[in-house]
């Protein structure tokens, strides 16, 4: 609870991690490492000060019980869940040895697992518990159990959706309020006679 009041006077989780990121002051910076850290620990969390990620990412059940290794870079617009594994391979002559490296508009489901130096594409979908070793192309999918991939011709709509009195999708830190018509159908057939309402 201490850390999350210390986390609240900087704005975000977010604001205090790029104040880890920013070398010009040494003394200042270690005492912000030592802050993440104890905010991790709050949230039963480990993602590392130095995890590289190109936005804040969407967390749709807050930093809660997730592993980010240090050297993993992140792309735009990652959506995560909770119980994700983002880590490194540290195993000495392994071919997977290092960190992952994950492209933008990636949604990776509850309890997933990347693990390795593995370079995921841009707009790839990792379902829940799929374990990944292998690089993922563009535009995919993996599945659960024996890793597959299933290829598509078109980058798919990873932004995460929620019912907060009206539809809206995270991104670029904030909460957009869906307007689009044809978006507000296919969230909730629905939607004109109730708008209130989710589907």
């Amino acid at each position: 609870m201490l850390f999350k009041l210390i986390v609240a006077l900087f704005g975000s989780a977010w604001e205090l991690k790029r104040h880890c990121m920013d070398p010009r002051r040494p003394l200042l910076q270690r005492l912000m490492i030592r802050l993440w850290a104890g905010y991790q620990y709050e949230n039963g969390s480990s993602v590392a000060w130095n995890a590289e990620f190109e936005d804040e990412p969407c967390f749709p059940h807050g930093m809660k019980s997730i592993f980010i290794s240090g050297g993993a870079q992140i792309g735009r617009r990652a959506v995560i869940f909770q119980q994700v594994t983002i880590g490194s391979n540290t195993l000495a002559g392994s071919p997977g040895f290092g960190a992952p490296m994950i492209g933008d508009h990636c949604y990776i489901g509850a309890g997933a697992k990347i693990i390795g130096r593995v370079h995921i594409g841009d707009h790839v979908r990792i379902g829940a518990n799929a374990v990944v070793y292998q690089d993922v192309p563009d535009n995919s999918v993996v599945l659960c159990g024996e890793q597959r991939i299933v290829r598509g011709r078109q980058g798919a709509d990873n932004r995460f959706f929620s019912m907060r009195g009206q539809w809206r999708y995270f991104e670029d830190g904030a909460w957009i309020t869906v307007t689009d018509p044809q978006l507000l159908a296919r969230l909730a057939p629905d939607w004109k006679d109730n708008p209130e309402t989710p589907n």
